[in-house]
């Protein structure tokens, strides 16, 4: 689930799924982050470190993909088996798994 971008059946806590959420915002849209959305983490027990983590990490990760991307550096065909993930194929990134 986790490699396809299917995270609506994954097991993970309504906790992690809003963490998940807020990440999806900050990779789709940075701009849209919302001191509503990071209180709504705050709220459900996220510190303000584990926030900020998150969202370096995200970032950190869009930057790697980038470059990636703009070189056209691609992994080794044995390091995935399964072909191409499925939300690499979506018109949309991560398939849009958060409401």
């Amino acid at each position: 689930m986790l490699r396809d971008g299917d995270l609506t059946e994954a097991p993970i806590t309504p906790e992690e799924r809003l963490l998940l959420g807020f990440v999806e915002t900050v990779t789709i849209a940075a701009h849209r982050v919302t001191d509503a959305q990071v209180q709504e983490l705050r709220d459900v027990g996220w510190s303000d470190a584990q926030i900020a983590e998150a969202v370096y990490v995200a970032a950190y990760f869009a930057l790697c993909t980038r470059l990636a991307d703009a070189f056209d550096i691609l992994p080794p065909e044995f390091m995935d088996r399964n072909g191409v993930p499925k939300v690499l194929g979506s018109p949309e990134p991560f398939g849009r798994v958060f409401p």
